[in-house]
């Protein structure tokens, strides 16, 4: 749902020129300015490493709960999938810009009671350490964009609680838009702050408009 938000603003924004979407299967989008590689095995690169030179920014979206994962199932999957990649990019394009989905409550600690969020604060530190452009998105609540097909079915008996939750508690509400249009934006100008909130999420998003 995330990545499918993202890549819908990354298609309408006239500054990005070229979009190489990674996916396990065909997402199903036709675009000009759209490339995808299909590619089994995010543990192994080695296979598709010679096209992914040449980029400016990396937006990351992969990921997943935690719920009815062990410890060491969600670490495998959350940190070392990510930084699998992450590693390679920081080889291939040193001065590229990574975007990613972490989490609101995320613990940059690591040393907190939750397991979830002690191992997205360690994934973030050390994309931190591995990119001098490394920004961390943590997003409350996000309101799917207008004709996404990848949505969970479960959403649409939460989703009308967005207009409330935006209007009473808005550093926990924002939008895919908003989300798609702060990573382009991030790539584009940067940000004084390598996490990201909602607040500074919605801000960022507002530049350039």
């Amino acid at each position: 749902m995330v990545g499918e938000g993202v890549l819908i603003e990354c298609l309408n924004h006239p500054d990005v020129e070229e979009i190489l979407v990674i996916n396990r299967k065909p997402g199903g989008v036709s675009h000009p300015k759209l490339r995808e590689l299909i590619h089994g095995d995010f543990f192994d690169l080695a296979p598709i490493e010679g096209q992914l030179a040449g980029f400016d920014a990396c937006f990351f979206c992969l990921g997943v709960s935690s719920v009815g994962m062990s410890n060491e199932e969600y670490r495998h999957i959350t940190y070392d999938l990510t930084l699998n990649m992450a590693r390679l990019l920081a080889r291939l394009n040193p001065e590229t810009t990574f975007c990613y989905v972490t989490g609101a409550g995320t613990d940059s600690s690591e040393q907190g009671r939750s397991a979830w969020a002690r191992v997205k604060g360690a994934t973030e530190n050390a994309l931190a350490r591995l990119f001098k452009r490394a920004y961390m998105f943590r997003p409350g609540f996000m309101k799917a964009t207008p004709g996404q097909r990848n949505v969970k079915s479960y959403y649409k008996f939460f989703a009308w609680l967005y207009p409330i939750g935006r209007a009473l508690y808005p550093a926990g509400f924002c939008t895919l838009q908003e989300v798609g249009l702060a990573m382009i934006n991030a790539a584009r100008t940067g940000y004084p702050t390598r996490i990201l909130e909602v607040a500074d999420i919605v801000k960022l998003a507002r530049l350039g408009r």
